[in-house]
């Protein structure tokens, strides 16, 4: 069914020959020999068979077009494992990586050129013995249509390609789905809807909710993510959903738009095979919400240190286990990957190698402590709150402006899981606020550190990577590559809490269904849910908590386009410490 609401569009660039690695219109049939290196990276390691264009039909009757690559010497049909999103079938994985700072570590001879954008590599896929589908979705490239992002009309169209493919004389009849950010997303919506054929996905890095996990997060309209996508990665003959115009038409969550952008996780009945990350600025909630919420006993969740396209592309250990997931739910082998755990985290050292494959009984850990600590005048954090209520002011239109309350740990100390900030504030200048809470970590000696999302060993091998983080641009210093602490964010004026919606107290659920705006100097309690954290600190680190009222996130050569700027933040903000307005912060200590 098409979207419920009728939505507003913008237009794309017309597909265009070398573009994002685009070729023209050609269905056929070809073989690439053992050997092939057309892209001079990695060269096949069995015969693929490729075809080419293939057109299935979806039930509107538009025509989507897929690329099938397969062993060519399999004897048997085999499985499928789909990779769905509209950012091209062909050939732009690593092409993408050229354009990254140090190839986001991932070195020439890794890929091997025939993988979609954030999707499984055929190489590795059809020499296991599986499929590969990398299918361009409604109104990307050569596919009909206009361009829907998630929500029930790419679910639909979904289990319409699932079922045709299942069908065809190659395939075993079993379908999986895999990748990254919109790859995975678009796997909750589909799942949701079960088609028959489906048998098992692997989300690695899945935002859950479009409104307050991407665009709208805290309440706060933010499209600069996906406006960089659609710049770089999206062309089509036709449009693409305008997500500004449809803010500006429905700003709050409760519209029929907007609640088709949060799938039904809890629908999903299948063998999942979820991968998260703390320093995804889109995912992190979205993939635990999935191990939360998936209705399947069949079910496994890792946090991982690396950056989600460095993990899946380079990261032989994790290729191996998403291979023997599939083995065991797609071709029912029996192989023992039931044995692997069912959760595994990781903690940042941001210093220095992260410590992971941690096995732990559930996530959130259950064992976990979780503590209160209260904001102090002079810039401490305490286990009590102070007796006098005083006031720490700050800058709330100033980049990296802020509140900062700090506490030194007297030994090695490891906090996991879901943060919260309960922040008393105000405002003499406006009728609303945006609050950023950022979790910092500084060393010995108070200052900030940074964690890289990639090994060193990655890039140092390389010759051209700084020898400190210190060294490094500032214009280089982005999220994508580098994690500045775990972030929560808030507009003031949607701190209306549903408690039997939350995923956690400490994870609040916001409807964003109306606006109660502040009047001069009125205190307001915010809970702001933190996004998940894992972070060892050695005795004598700290960790700060930082107030802000503009996103203090790493923006690296990012310009930010705000349309909506005039609902920001304006003049000073007030947070408010002690006596009857102790404001705290939640930390989980393991």
């Amino acid at each position: 069914m098409p979207p419920p609401v009728q939505v507003a569009l913008q237009p794309i660039d017309k597909p265009s020959i070398g573009r994002n690695n685009y070729q023209q219109f050609n269905p056929r049939e070809e073989i690439l020999p053992a050997g092939w290196n057309g892209y001079h990276s990695r060269p096949l390691s069995c015969d693929i068979h490729v075809s080419h264009d293939v057109a299935l039909r979806v039930r509107d009757g538009c025509t989507l077009y897929c690329d099938i690559y397969r062993p060519a010497r399999a004897k048997e049909p085999v499985s499928a494992i789909v990779a769905w999103s509209p950012y091209g079938k062909k050939f732009n994985g690593i092409t993408m990586l050229k354009n990254l700072p140090w190839g986001l570590g991932i070195p020439n001879g890794v890929l091997s050129g025939l993988e979609k954008f954030e999707g499984p590599d055929p190489a590795i896929l059809c020499d296991r013995g599986f499929a590969v589908v990398n299918v361009d979705s409604r109104g990307c490239g050569d596919s009909e249509g206009t361009i829907a992002i998630m929500g029930s009309q790419e679910a639909e169209d979904g289990y319409d390609v699932i079922e045709a493919l299942a069908k065809m004389p190659w395939c075993s009849g079993s379908i999986g789905m895999a990748g990254n950010s919109h790859l995975a997303i678009v796997q909750w919506f589909i799942a949701a809807l079960k088609p028959p054929s489906l048998k098992a996905i692997a989300p690695w890095e899945a935002c859950g909710d479009l409104y307050r996990e991407q665009f709208v997060r805290g309440g706060i309209f933010d499209a600069g993510l996906f406006d960089f996508i659609i710049k770089t990665n999206i062309q089509g003959n036709f449009a693409i959903e305008d997500f500004k115009a449809m803010y500006a038409r429905s700003a709050t969550a409760d519209g029929l738009y907007w609640k088709d952008k949060r799938p039904d996780i809890d629908k999903i009945q299948i063998p999942t095979f979820i991968s998260a990350s703390y320093s995804s600025f889109v995912h992190t909630m979205g993939s635990i919400r999935g191990w939360l919420q998936v209705d399947t006993p069949h079910k496994w969740f890792r946090i991982c240190p690396w950056q989600e396209w460095y993990d899946i592309w380079n990261c032989e250990e994790s290729i191996d286990e998403m291979v023997g997931f599939f083995d065991r739910f797609l071709n029912g082998k029996d192989n023992d990957f039931e044995q692997t755990p069912r959760v595994r985290i990781s903690y940042l050292k941001f210093s220095g190698e992260p410590i992971y494959d941690i096995v732990e009984d559930d996530y959130p850990i259950p064992r976990t402590k979780y503590t209160k600590l209260f904001f102090t005048p002079e810039n401490g954090l305490e286990f009590s709150p102070p007796p006098e209520a005083k006031i720490v002011t700050y800058n709330s239109e100033k980049y990296l402006d802020c509140a900062s309350f700090t506490y030194r740990f007297p030994e090695t100390t490891r906090l996991a899981g879901l943060p919260k900030a309960v922040l008393y504030l105000s405002t003499p200048d406006s009728k609303d606020m945006d609050i950023y809470v950022v979790l910092r970590k500084l060393d010995r000696n108070g200052k900030m550190l940074v964690n890289l999302n990639i090994p060193w060993s990655s890039v140092a091998s390389q010759g051209v990577f700084p020898d400190k983080i210190d060294e490094i641009p500032r214009r280089n210093m982005n999220n994508l590559m580098f994690h500045g602490g775990s972030l929560g964010m808030l507009r003031a004026s949607r701190r209306a809490i549903d408690p039997t919606r939350s995923l956690h107290e400490n994870y609040p659920f916001h409807p964003h269904d109306k606006d109660e705006y502040l009047k001069p100097g009125e205190i307001v309690k915010l809970e702001v849910g933190i996004w998940a954290m894992g972070v060892e600190y050695d005795e004598g680190e700290s960790i700060r908590v930082e107030v802000h009222g503009t996103n203090p996130s790493l923006r690296g050569e990012f310009a930010i386009d705000n349309p909506f700027a005039h609902l920001a933040s304006r003049g000073m903000h007030r947070v408010h410490t002690g006596g009857d307005f102790a404001s705290y912060v939640v930390l989980p200590f393991v």
